[in-house]
Protein backbone atom coordinates (compact mmCIF):
# COMPACT_ATOMS: atom_id res chain seq x y z
CA UNK A 1 0.00 0.00 0.00
CA UNK A 2 2.95 2.33 0.55
CA UNK A 3 3.46 2.44 -3.21
CA UNK A 4 -0.04 3.77 -3.76
CA UNK A 5 0.50 6.35 -1.03
CA UNK A 6 3.52 7.62 -2.95
CA UNK A 7 1.52 7.68 -6.18
CA UNK A 8 -1.28 9.55 -4.46
CA UNK A 9 1.20 12.13 -3.16
CA UNK A 10 2.46 12.56 -6.73
CA UNK A 11 -1.13 13.00 -7.95
CA UNK A 12 -1.49 15.91 -5.53
CA UNK A 13 1.68 17.47 -6.91
CA UNK A 14 0.33 17.07 -10.44
CA UNK A 15 -2.95 18.66 -9.36
CA UNK A 16 -1.16 21.62 -7.78
CA UNK A 17 0.48 22.35 -11.12
CA UNK A 18 -2.77 21.79 -13.03
CA UNK A 19 -4.71 24.11 -10.72
CA UNK A 20 -2.22 26.94 -11.20
CA UNK A 21 -2.48 26.68 -14.99
CA UNK A 22 -6.25 26.26 -15.23
CA UNK A 23 -7.14 28.99 -12.74
CA UNK A 24 -4.91 31.46 -14.58
CA UNK A 25 -6.96 30.82 -17.73
CA UNK A 26 -10.42 30.54 -16.14
CA UNK A 27 -12.55 33.48 -17.30
CA UNK A 28 -9.54 34.91 -19.16
CA UNK A 29 -10.61 37.31 -21.88
CA UNK A 30 -8.05 35.86 -24.30
CA UNK A 31 -8.96 32.20 -23.69
CA UNK A 32 -8.63 30.28 -26.96
CA UNK A 33 -11.31 27.67 -27.69
CA UNK A 34 -11.46 25.33 -30.68
CA UNK A 35 -13.77 22.50 -31.74
CA UNK A 36 -12.38 18.96 -31.82
CA UNK A 37 -13.43 16.53 -34.59
CA UNK A 38 -16.31 15.32 -32.40
CA UNK A 39 -17.40 18.99 -32.08
CA UNK A 40 -16.67 19.13 -28.33
CA UNK A 41 -14.69 22.20 -27.23
CA UNK A 42 -11.04 22.24 -26.22
CA UNK A 43 -9.38 25.30 -24.70
CA UNK A 44 -5.75 26.32 -24.46
CA UNK A 45 -6.05 25.47 -20.75
CA UNK A 46 -6.94 21.82 -21.55
CA UNK A 47 -3.82 21.34 -23.65
CA UNK A 48 -1.52 23.28 -21.30
CA UNK A 49 -2.63 21.28 -18.27
CA UNK A 50 -2.16 17.93 -19.99
CA UNK A 51 1.27 18.91 -21.31
CA UNK A 52 2.39 19.95 -17.81
CA UNK A 53 1.15 16.71 -16.23
CA UNK A 54 2.80 14.60 -18.92
CA UNK A 55 6.11 16.44 -18.46
CA UNK A 56 6.12 15.79 -14.71
CA UNK A 57 5.14 12.15 -15.12
CA UNK A 58 7.90 11.70 -17.68
CA UNK A 59 10.41 12.74 -15.03
CA UNK A 60 8.81 11.20 -11.93
CA UNK A 61 7.39 7.96 -13.41
CA UNK A 62 9.39 7.08 -16.55
CA UNK A 63 8.22 3.46 -16.31
CA UNK A 64 4.53 4.42 -16.48
CA UNK A 65 2.47 5.03 -19.60
CA UNK A 66 0.02 7.90 -20.00
CA UNK A 67 -3.43 8.20 -21.58
CA UNK A 68 -4.84 11.72 -21.87
CA UNK A 69 -7.98 13.09 -23.45
CA UNK A 70 -6.14 15.64 -25.60
CA UNK A 71 -2.98 13.78 -26.69
CA UNK A 72 -3.95 10.13 -26.55
CA UNK A 73 -1.83 7.24 -25.35
CA UNK A 74 1.95 7.19 -24.94
CA UNK A 75 4.03 4.28 -23.73
CA UNK A 76 6.55 4.63 -20.93
CA UNK A 77 10.05 5.76 -21.90
CA UNK A 78 11.34 2.56 -20.29
CA UNK A 79 9.04 0.40 -22.44
CA UNK A 80 5.51 -1.06 -22.08
CA UNK A 81 4.43 -1.88 -18.55
CA UNK A 82 1.32 -2.64 -16.50
CA UNK A 83 0.94 0.84 -15.01
CA UNK A 84 -0.44 3.89 -16.76
CA UNK A 85 -1.86 7.24 -15.75
CA UNK A 86 -5.17 8.47 -17.16
CA UNK A 87 -5.67 12.22 -17.42
CA UNK A 88 -8.64 14.44 -18.15
CA UNK A 89 -7.03 17.89 -17.97
CA UNK A 90 -10.35 19.71 -17.63
CA UNK A 91 -13.49 17.66 -17.11
CA UNK A 92 -16.34 20.07 -17.79
CA UNK A 93 -14.72 22.15 -20.53
CA UNK A 94 -18.10 23.53 -21.58
CA UNK A 95 -18.54 24.89 -18.06
CA UNK A 96 -14.96 26.19 -18.06
CA UNK A 97 -15.33 28.17 -21.27
CA UNK A 98 -18.64 29.69 -20.11
CA UNK A 99 -17.28 30.74 -16.72
CA UNK A 100 -19.19 28.14 -14.70
CA UNK A 101 -16.93 27.01 -11.80
CA UNK A 102 -17.93 23.31 -11.91
CA UNK A 103 -14.95 21.76 -13.70
CA UNK A 104 -11.99 19.70 -12.54
CA UNK A 105 -8.74 17.99 -13.43
CA UNK A 106 -9.05 14.19 -13.18
CA UNK A 107 -5.93 12.14 -12.47
CA UNK A 108 -5.91 8.35 -12.18
CA UNK A 109 -3.35 5.56 -11.96
CA UNK A 110 -4.28 2.17 -13.35
CA UNK A 111 -2.64 -1.20 -12.74
CA UNK A 112 -3.59 -3.12 -15.85
CA UNK A 113 -7.32 -2.51 -16.26
CA UNK A 114 -7.92 -1.51 -12.63
CA UNK A 115 -7.93 2.09 -11.37
CA UNK A 116 -6.00 2.09 -8.08
CA UNK A 117 -5.49 5.83 -7.45
CA UNK A 118 -7.86 8.66 -8.23
CA UNK A 119 -7.77 12.41 -7.64
CA UNK A 120 -10.28 15.08 -8.66
CA UNK A 121 -9.26 18.70 -8.24
CA UNK A 122 -11.85 21.45 -8.67
CA UNK A 123 -9.90 24.63 -7.88
CA UNK A 124 -12.71 27.06 -8.74
CA UNK A 125 -14.77 25.28 -6.07
CA UNK A 126 -11.80 25.15 -3.68
CA UNK A 127 -12.17 21.38 -3.26
CA UNK A 128 -10.44 18.08 -3.98
CA UNK A 129 -11.40 14.44 -3.65
CA UNK A 130 -8.93 11.54 -3.68
CA UNK A 131 -8.40 7.89 -2.86
CA UNK A 132 -5.91 5.07 -3.18
CA UNK A 133 -6.78 1.39 -3.07
CA UNK A 134 -6.88 0.36 0.58
CA UNK A 135 -6.19 3.93 1.75
CA UNK A 136 -9.74 5.29 2.05
CA UNK A 137 -11.40 8.25 0.31
CA UNK A 138 -10.99 11.86 1.36
CA UNK A 139 -12.19 15.34 0.44
CA UNK A 140 -11.12 18.82 1.40
CA UNK A 141 -9.39 21.97 0.30
CA UNK A 142 -6.06 20.11 0.05
CA UNK A 143 -4.43 16.97 1.44
CA UNK A 144 -3.62 18.59 4.79
CA UNK A 145 -7.16 19.94 5.27
CA UNK A 146 -9.36 16.94 4.52
CA UNK A 147 -11.90 14.55 6.00
CA UNK A 148 -12.61 10.94 5.20
CA UNK A 149 -15.79 10.50 3.16
CA UNK A 150 -18.39 7.73 2.91
CA UNK A 151 -21.43 7.03 0.79
CA UNK A 152 -24.97 7.27 2.15
CA UNK A 153 -27.04 4.49 3.70
CA UNK A 154 -30.22 5.13 1.70
CA UNK A 155 -31.78 1.79 0.79
CA UNK A 156 -34.85 2.61 -1.33
CA UNK A 157 -35.05 4.44 -4.65
CA UNK A 158 -38.14 6.28 -3.44
CA UNK A 159 -35.95 7.84 -0.73
CA UNK A 160 -32.97 8.51 -3.00
CA UNK A 161 -31.38 11.63 -4.43
CA UNK A 162 -30.55 10.69 -8.02
CA UNK A 163 -28.16 12.46 -10.39
CA UNK A 164 -27.75 12.39 -14.16
CA UNK A 165 -25.87 14.45 -16.74
CA UNK A 166 -28.54 15.08 -19.39
CA UNK A 167 -31.49 13.34 -21.02
CA UNK A 168 -30.28 13.46 -24.63
CA UNK A 169 -27.93 10.51 -24.23
CA UNK A 170 -30.65 8.37 -22.69
CA UNK A 171 -32.91 9.09 -25.65
CA UNK A 172 -30.16 8.04 -28.06
CA UNK A 173 -29.50 4.95 -25.92
CA UNK A 174 -33.16 3.94 -26.09
CA UNK A 175 -33.65 4.06 -22.34
CA UNK A 176 -35.25 7.47 -21.91
CA UNK A 177 -38.57 6.01 -20.65
CA UNK A 178 -36.71 4.06 -17.97
CA UNK A 179 -34.72 7.12 -16.91
CA UNK A 180 -37.84 9.28 -16.74
CA UNK A 181 -39.54 6.66 -14.55
CA UNK A 182 -36.58 6.81 -12.16
CA UNK A 183 -36.54 10.61 -12.07
CA UNK A 184 -40.27 10.76 -11.37
CA UNK A 185 -40.09 8.07 -8.70
CA UNK A 186 -37.11 9.13 -6.57
CA UNK A 187 -37.20 11.59 -3.69
CA UNK A 188 -35.07 14.14 -5.57
CA UNK A 189 -33.31 14.40 -8.93
CA UNK A 190 -30.72 16.86 -10.20
CA UNK A 191 -28.52 17.06 -13.33
CA UNK A 192 -25.16 18.14 -11.91
CA UNK A 193 -23.18 16.42 -14.68
CA UNK A 194 -19.52 15.60 -15.26
CA UNK A 195 -17.40 14.68 -12.21
CA UNK A 196 -19.45 16.62 -9.67
CA UNK A 197 -22.38 14.27 -9.18
CA UNK A 198 -20.06 11.33 -8.63
CA UNK A 199 -18.11 13.17 -5.96
CA UNK A 200 -21.33 14.20 -4.20
CA UNK A 201 -22.22 10.51 -4.28
CA UNK A 202 -18.89 9.59 -2.67
CA UNK A 203 -19.54 12.18 0.04
CA UNK A 204 -22.99 10.80 0.77
CA UNK A 205 -24.73 13.97 -0.43
CA UNK A 206 -26.62 12.01 -3.08
CA UNK A 207 -27.21 8.32 -3.61
CA UNK A 208 -26.91 7.30 -7.28
CA UNK A 209 -25.82 8.60 -10.67
CA UNK A 210 -25.94 7.10 -14.16
CA UNK A 211 -24.66 8.06 -17.61
CA UNK A 212 -25.17 6.19 -20.91
CA UNK A 213 -21.95 7.26 -22.63
CA UNK A 214 -18.48 8.33 -21.48
CA UNK A 215 -14.75 7.67 -21.97
CA UNK A 216 -12.12 6.08 -19.75
CA UNK A 217 -10.61 9.46 -18.84
CA UNK A 218 -14.05 10.63 -17.69
CA UNK A 219 -14.32 7.83 -15.14
CA UNK A 220 -10.96 6.30 -14.19
CA UNK A 221 -10.18 8.81 -11.42
CA UNK A 222 -13.70 8.64 -10.01
CA UNK A 223 -13.85 4.85 -9.56
CA UNK A 224 -11.31 4.49 -6.70
CA UNK A 225 -12.86 7.42 -4.85
CA UNK A 226 -16.38 5.99 -5.05
CA UNK A 227 -15.21 2.47 -4.18
CA UNK A 228 -13.04 3.54 -1.24
CA UNK A 229 -16.00 5.58 0.05
CA UNK A 230 -18.04 2.37 0.08
CA UNK A 231 -19.91 2.74 -3.20
CA UNK A 232 -20.23 0.58 -6.31
CA UNK A 233 -19.56 1.29 -9.98
CA UNK A 234 -20.57 -0.83 -12.99
CA UNK A 235 -21.73 -0.31 -16.54
CA UNK A 236 -25.41 -0.52 -17.51
CA UNK A 237 -25.09 -4.30 -17.81
CA UNK A 238 -23.65 -4.69 -14.32
CA UNK A 239 -20.07 -5.34 -15.43
CA UNK A 240 -17.27 -3.94 -13.27
CA UNK A 241 -14.65 -3.32 -15.97
CA UNK A 242 -13.05 0.12 -15.82
CA UNK A 243 -13.13 0.90 -19.54
CA UNK A 244 -16.83 1.69 -19.54
CA UNK A 245 -18.92 3.28 -22.26
CA UNK A 246 -21.73 3.65 -19.70
CA UNK A 247 -21.87 3.83 -15.92
CA UNK A 248 -24.07 3.32 -12.90
CA UNK A 249 -22.59 4.54 -9.62
CA UNK A 250 -24.45 4.11 -6.35
CA UNK A 251 -23.99 3.80 -2.61
CA UNK A 252 -24.03 0.04 -3.20
CA UNK A 253 -27.34 -0.50 -1.41
CA UNK A 254 -29.29 0.89 -4.37
CA UNK A 255 -27.26 -0.68 -7.14
CA UNK A 256 -29.48 -3.61 -8.08
CA UNK A 257 -32.56 -1.38 -7.96
CA UNK A 258 -31.01 1.10 -10.40
CA UNK A 259 -29.77 -1.68 -12.69
CA UNK A 260 -33.22 -3.22 -12.78
CA UNK A 261 -34.94 0.12 -13.35
CA UNK A 262 -32.68 0.89 -16.34
CA UNK A 263 -33.08 -2.52 -17.99
CA UNK A 264 -34.53 -2.22 -21.53
CA UNK A 265 -38.16 -3.22 -21.78
CA UNK A 266 -38.98 -6.29 -23.82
Amino acid sequence: MAGYADDLALAHTLADSADAISMARFRALDLKVEAKPDLTPVSDADTAVEKAIRATLGRARPRDGVLGEEFGRSEAAAGPGTRHWVIDPIDGTKNFVRGVPIWATLIALMEGDTPVVGLVSAPALGRRWWAGRGLGAYAGKHQHAASRIEVSQVRRLTDASFCYASLNGWQENGRLPQMLDILLGVWRSRAYGDFYGYMLLAEGALDAMAEPELSLWDMAALIPIIQEAGGKVTDLDGRTCADKSSVIATNGLLHESVLTALTPRG
